[in-house]
């Protein structure tokens, strides 16, 4: 079975998230979406709202698992038996950032990361963009897949 992971924190998801996503369903027999458990961050959403919205954006797929995780996200890939790491690079800063973690994920672990360029159309979408939207009163329905109700 090809399993991807398609790690992070999902605070909240984005139309970037969704787009990668369902253009990486065709390659693989499963995508694990995987929300990290971080204690370092300050999450706007609780896990179970984030598990919440995600359930809710994929409920007609079956070839799609969301959990939750922590530590190593190769550890979790190997607990899962998840060949793939599956991640979306927005610009050249994501690009380097991820380079890194992908060479050091190979290295340790032999699990390979596969990138997709974002659609253009949302490829300035951020959580952090999301959220500070919310923060602000402000609408933030264009951002967010169809129908996720956020307040």
């Amino acid at each position: 079975m090809k399993r991807a992971v398609f790690p992070g924190s999902f605070d909240p998801i984005t139309l970037g998230h969704e787009d990668i996503i369902l253009r990486g369903l065709p390659l693989f027999d499963e995508i694990v979406i995987a929300v990290g458990k971080n204690s370092e961050k300050k999450y706007m959403f609780s896990e179970a709202q984030r598990i919440g919205f995600l359930k809710s954006v994929f409920k007609e797929h079956s070839k799609i698992r969301i959990t939750t995780y922590s530590g190593l996200t190769t550890d979790f890939c190997k607990k899962i038996e998840a060949d793939f790491i599956l991640r979306g690079l927005r610009n050249p800063a994501d690009f380097e950032f991820e380079k890194a973690i992908a060479h050091t994920n190979r290295t340790l672990s032999g699990i390979e990361t596969l990138f997709f360029l974002t659609a253009a159309k949302t490829s300035y979408i951020s959580s952090s963009i999301v959220r500070d939207v919310i923060r602000n009163g402000g609408d933030y329905s264009s951002l967010v897949p169809k129908n996720l109700s956020l307040r």
